[in-house]
């Protein structure tokens, strides 16, 4: 069911919709609605948000959604392995992401070069080249100082271990 200006008004949302060919129907303004709030979301957590305030929503409304923001560069899908795919608004540059491997949180890290693409190939095998994607793994900060806290903890628990046998 596509939505009237009136239902909607001229939201931001309903304008990017519009603004990439698409008509704005409930669904697909509830998940851009719930992009704008939430980056880097699986199809889970953004169903998960929609159903809260349009429980008739379903979740392959949701992966329809998706499917066609992709399809029309209104939302990118990143794939870090062995993670659900992400989705996030930000679009039109080559940015890149981070991604702690304790938490999964996920962060958008600036093109290493500021020109796309940011990595050139020796080879490109006769492909012409448009973007490098690029994923950095590690410890987000809250996970890092976990960590450390418990290295820390860790030492002196073994420090005093050892003091007690001279």
């Amino acid at each position: 069911m596509e939505i009237g200006a009136s239902e909607h008004g001229d939201t931001a949302s309903a304008a990017l919709l519009r603004g990439a060919g698409l008509r704005v129907t409930s669904p697909r303004h509830a998940v851009v609605e719930a992009l704008r709030e939430g980056s880097h979301a699986s199809a889970e957590e953004l169903y998960a948000h929609v159903a809260r305030h349009r429980p008739e929503t379903s979740l392959q409304s949701v992966y329809n959604a998706l499917g066609d923001f992709v399809d029309a560069g209104l939302v990118r899908r990143i794939e870090p392995a062995g993670r659900p795919r992400l989705y996030e608004l930000r679009v039109g540059d080559n940015h890149h992401h981070a991604v702690c491997t304790s938490c999964g949180a996920v962060a958008d890290i600036e093109c290493a070069t500021g020109v796309a693409p940011c990595l050139v190939p020796a080879d490109t095998a006769g492909f012409v080249i448009r973007t490098a994607e690029v994923t950095y793994w590690g410890l987000c900060s809250a996970c890092a100082a976990r960590a450390n806290g418990s290295a820390a903890s860790t030492a002196v628990a073994d420090t005093a271990h050892f003091s007690d046998h001279p």
